[in-house]
């Protein structure tokens, strides 16, 4: 597994079932038709969609995020920089958690100052610009790379509210 095959994932879920073509994702991600494909292969080959590469598996996604993604792309917030407010500088989750610090990824027209969370692939900050859900769901990976246990916590309710449709308990 790459990192860009986790944005992949959850842009193809941030689609609601609506019909996609290699190129679309290209074009919305700006990630190459070759480097989607690869991706998908290797998806694939986890289990993480299915033989046709049409369908994710929303339960093996969704216990590799809860339990899998810190440990396989860790991330350590970095120096203070320009960028998109994601984990738990995101909107949705501002709304639940105060924080002094925000965190970002970077992005030279980005109208926020904070550390450094390294995206999963070079042009997310522009690739989550006209996709608010995208963006919602990529921010609420961070929040379980980065965040802390009330953090994550919340943040897995709503990632299996948008990934497995599952209503809060």
């Amino acid at each position: 597994m790459r990192p860009q095959d986790i944005a992949i994932l959850l842009k193809i879920i941030s689609l609601n079932g609506q019909h996609w073509q290699l190129v679309g994702l290209s074009n919305s991600l700006r990630i190459s038709i070759s480097e989607i494909s690869e991706s998908l292969n290797r998806s694939r080959i986890a289990g993480l969609i299915d033989f046709h590469k049409k369908n994710i598996h929303r339960q093996n996604l969704m216990e590799f995020l809860e339990h899998g993604v810190r440990y396989v792309f860790p991330q350590q917030p970095g120096s203070m920089v320009r960028g998109i407010p994601t984990a738990h500088s995101h909107p949705f989750m501002k709304k639940t958690f105060a924080s002094e610090m925000n965190y970002v990824w970077p992005d030279s027209k980005g109208d926020v100052m904070g550390l450094m969370v390294e995206p999963f692939y070079q042009k997310q900050a522009e690739g989550v610009k006209e996709d608010p859900l995208f963006y919602k769901l990529l921010a609420l990976v961070d929040v379980i790379r980065v965040g802390k246990v009330r953090e994550v916590k919340h943040a897995l309710v709503e990632l299996k509210k948008n990934i497995l449709n599952e209503s809060s308990h």
